[in-house]
């Protein structure tokens, strides 16, 4: 299945649908409802871009980026200069990235203009852990969360503490159980199949792994996960659960009292997996 046959997921006033980058990358589009524009997330190619405004004779709203990794922002500089007038980009200020017009620094609201249709406002998340400068934005009931927070999973912490990562999981897991969770890789199995050897008795992690299976046999994309399923399924989000210190101590032999110890030594673990 091409990135152009993806289904798209349906909000208020907007719908987002993935195109498939890279070996396992998603870049979002939103599409404000009766809009012939797009808002894209994390453009890492921009060719794919630019054949799917071709192909759907779509327009270039704008650009929003959670953080710096080239696989994020690698297509930013060809959008924007294949595009007759500024294109909108908001992200962090941080002079690795390259294009960002609209730098953001904290947490605030920015509106997503196109031409035919009302502006869509974004809430914006400071979430460091992954890297220092991550971002996350929140439209309506839709989270777009880079590599915070994966389906089952989180990000590796390449620049952030232990401490950063767990206060941003728990920012964004205080989110309605309602809200629809896009990050930017399909690396769903391999989560589940971490976050069974963690709670290999829990029945929702059980239900989902099969489910998401039959996803990836007919090559459909695992996503967007929920808040509630990530609640449910999530092992990273359950640091504060004491049963989660048990299978900790066996795998470490050690004995981590606290959530944030938790959470290291769970991300150490997945690591090397």
């Amino acid at each position: 299945m091409s990135a152009q046959e993806f289904t798209a997921t349906p909000h208020q006033g907007f719908s987002v649908f993935p195109l498939a980058a890279f070996s396992d990358n998603y870049i979002w589009c939103i599409q404000p409802a009766h809009s012939s524009s797009i808002w894209v997330v994390d453009p890492g190619d921009a060719d794919v871009v630019l054949a799917t405004l071709q192909q759907k004779q779509l327009q270039l709203a704008g650009i929003l980026l959670t953080h710096h990794h080239r696989d994020h922002t690698g297509g930013v500089a060809k959008l924007q200069q294949s595009h007759p007038r500024e294109v909108p980009v908001y992200g962090p200020q941080n002079p690795l990235i390259s294009g960002v017009n609209q730098p953001l620094t904290q947490s605030a609201e920015c509106q997503l203009a196109c031409d035919d249709a009302p502006p869509l406002t974004a809430r914006v998340y400071p979430v460091p852990g992954h890297t220092l400068d991550h971002l996350a934005y929140v439209i309506d009931d839709a989270l777009f969360c880079g590599d915070t927070l994966f389906c089952a999973g989180c990000g590796r912490l390449f620049e952030g503490t232990p401490e950063q990562l767990y206060q941003s999981l728990q920012r964004l897991a205080a989110l309605p159980d309602t809200t629809r969770v896009y990050c930017a890789h399909e690396y769903t199995l391999a989560n589940l199949k971490f976050a069974l050897a963690v709670e290999p008795h829990n029945p929702s992690l059980q239900t989902f792994y099969r489910q998401a299976q039959q996803l990836r046999l007919q090559q459909r994309p695992t996503l967007p996960s929920s808040i509630g399923l990530e609640r449910a399924i999530n092992p990273f989000l359950h640091c504060e659960d004491e049963r989660l210190q048990t299978v900790l101590s066996e795998h470490w032999q050690c004995t981590p009292k606290d959530a944030v110890t938790r959470l290291k030594l769970l991300r150490s673990w997945k690591d090397n997996f």
